[in-house]
């Protein structure tokens, strides 16, 4: 596989046989989503053991990331399960305990705070922004509005203020139990949902800790707090998450293309890993093919840099899961070679305060100066192979280590393969020299091959990597 691009696959009935799964890791996933905003928990758990089950079996690690469902406001239940609205028409939300069935003339919404949080003017979209209501009064928890555009309103669709500020918090009490049981099923990665700004992510940090789970924060980016934080929410974050389909309908289609651009750059400015997410192949839930346009989709994140591509319901409800994780492969693989013509190389944004910082920042400016072609190294942490993922260079980075989990995080860092390694102890030169000889076994370097390779004095450190070597395998 010469692929860079990490690919991420939403797991869903699509997905719940074995066989499938195996066909998912075997057409290239390398981290798969469990969402927490539908099914229960027995079910996530089910999935969560048996990604680590079919991966155990084809000698892989595959990531997990864990999904939360975050303070989505969503209205109440229909009479009749969904009404036909018409523009023009009177429509009133109630923001209270108890609210009658829903029907043509109004319907209850789940955040009791939203009559706090508008006024006449204000702009709501319901069900992604397919249905848009204009406020003209609000009278106590009754939100009156009028309706602006045609069509179908179901049960329990999300409702999105145009413009953001909701007073929401951004973690939910359902948010606090999902961590707690996320710490249990020792996920590599957890996704934190509309979040505004830094502390947000810092009281996801404490919880997780509380709970005693050790996976990485990601921060999803669909609000426009976030977006007037960004760069506190970047760096609370131990990777980012472009949400672009909250954060469409908040900001208005318009402005998205700009503020993904502006999101990858800034994560990686950061040297936080980015993924970008949400309807990416939408057209292949049903149809073997992509679109045109889903193919320039994906390929300009990947030239934006992104380390991942993710896929939602593609995987999740979708007729072709394998196909297409196979086909965004394709498309990951064709931009990349394009990338390398005309992006000029990133230079880790960080002053070395850590010794494996300033170890990871020599190698790549060493292997963008000599030809190798292979970096390999060995890492407790996985740190050490993040830190060189952070900068584009031709050279294969491989990162070896004995720890399952740390392999797992090492999955969604471009261009990082990891690689199951637990030697014997050794003194330093032998160890060096079985590594090389280890990759070249799994054929990702030949005999003759010029790499680079940082390592520790004392294995078992957790950020110990020290030393930098120029070998021939």
């Amino acid at each position: 596989m010469n692929r860079r691009t990490k690919i991420v696959a939403t797991l869903g009935p699509a997905t719940d046989e074995p066989d499938v799964l195996e066909k998912l890791i075997l057409a290239g996933c390398d981290v798969v989503r469990v969402n927490f905003s539908h099914g229960d928990p027995e079910t996530h758990a089910r999935r969560i053991r048996m990604v680590r089950a079919v991966a155990r079996e084809l000698d892989t690690d595959v990531a997990v990331l864990g999904d939360l469902a975050g303070p989505k406001i969503r209205i109440e239940r229909f009479r009749e399960a969904r009404v036909a609205l018409e523009p023009g028409q009177s429509f009133i939300l109630y923001a209270r305990d108890n609210p009658p069935p829903g029907d043509r003339t109004g319907v209850g919404v789940a955040y009791l705070g939203l009559a706090r949080d508008v006024r006449p003017g204000s702009e709501l979209l319901l069900d992604d922004g397919l249905m848009a209501m204009r406020v003209e009064k609000v009278a106590g928890d009754e939100i009156h509005c009028t309706v602006l555009t045609a069509g179908y309103l179901s049960d329990r669709k999300g409702l999105n203020l145009r413009g953001g500020g909701l007073s929401i918090p951004g973690l939910s009490e359902a948010d606090a139990a999902d961590i707690e049981r996320a710490a249990e099923w020792q996920v590599d990665y957890l996704a934190v949902s509309f979040p505004r700004s830094a502390e947000d992510i810092e009281q996801a940090r404490h919880l997780l800790k509380k709970a005693g789970g050790t996976a990485a924060l990601v921060s999803k980016i669909e609000r426009t707090e976030a977006i007037e934080n960004l760069e506190s929410v970047i760096e609370a974050s131990d990777a980012v998450l472009v949400a672009r389909g909250d954060l469409g309908v908040e900001i208005g289609e318009a402005e998205l293309p700009g503020l993904q651009k502006r999101i990858i750059s800034m994560s990686l400015a950061q040297n936080r890993p980015v993924i970008t997410a949400t309807q990416m192949m939408q057209s292949m839930v049903e149809s073997p093919i992509p679109t045109r346009a889903e193919v320039l989709d994906v390929a300009n994140a990947v030239i934006d840099g992104t380390d991942a591509v993710m896929l939602s319901a593609e995987t999740a409800v979708g007729r072709h899961p394998a196909r297409v994780i196979e086909a965004m492969a394709r498309i990951c693989e064709g931009a990349e070679r394009h990338v390398q013509a005309h992006v000029p190389s990133r230079m880790l944004n960080v002053r070395a305060e850590r010794i494996d910082q300033a170890i990871a920042m020599a190698a790549m400016i060493t292997a963008n100066k000599i030809p190798v072609q292979a970096i390999i190294a060995l890492t407790e942490s996985g740190s050490t192979a993040q830190w060189l993922s952070r900068v584009r260079s031709p050279a294969l980075i491989v990162g070896l280590s004995p720890n399952r989990a740390t392999l797992r995080k090492m999955r969604l860092f471009q261009h990082v393969r990891p690689l199951f390694f637990a030697p014997e102890a050794m003194a330093a030169p032998k160890l060096a020299r079985a590594a090389v000889q280890h990759v070249r076994e799994a054929g990702l370097i030949q005999a003759g091959d010029r790499v680079l390779m940082t390592m520790g004095d004392e294995i078992g450190v957790l950020g110990g990597t020290n030393t930098m070597k120029i070998l021939t395998a």
